[in-house]
């Protein structure tokens, strides 16, 4: 396993931006699947973004052409770049590792950061 730490969540207005990190402890960390996952109030855990170990990426529907992953291996980690934020967007954003991953599922990994808040007004 590895551990996780998000940062860079706050409050932003309606179509502002917002880049979070997850830094990460490990050696190996470049071998990792990296994803994050996000959760509002009275809602379940719900996938945003991923990056597989070879970089590709994959998105939500609901956030595809707003967001953008990447990772910078070298300094252990990834990246949320958040852009025309909407107030849907709201939720505690969690980044959560797998090296051998199944599905980009909340269940199919075993590495979770303690999450860091993202609040988008309107």
């Amino acid at each position: 396993q590895v551990q996780l730490v998000e940062s860079g969540g706050r409050l932003v207005q309606a179509g502002g931006s917002l880049r979070l990190s997850c830094a990460a402890s490990g050696r190996t960390f470049s071998m990792y699947e990296v994803g994050w996952f996000r959760q509002a109030p009275g809602k379940e855990r719900e996938f945003v973004t991923g990056v597989s170990s070879n970089a590709n990426t994959y998105y939500a529907d609901s956030v595809k052409g707003r967001f953008t992953i990447s990772r910078d291996n070298a300094k252990n980690t990834v990246y949320l770049q958040m852009n025309s934020l909407k107030p849907e967007d709201t939720a505690v954003y969690y980044c959560a590792a797998e090296q051998t991953l199944s599905r980009w599922v909340p269940t199919a990994f075993s590495s979770w950061g303690q999450g860091t808040q993202v609040t988008v007004s309107s």
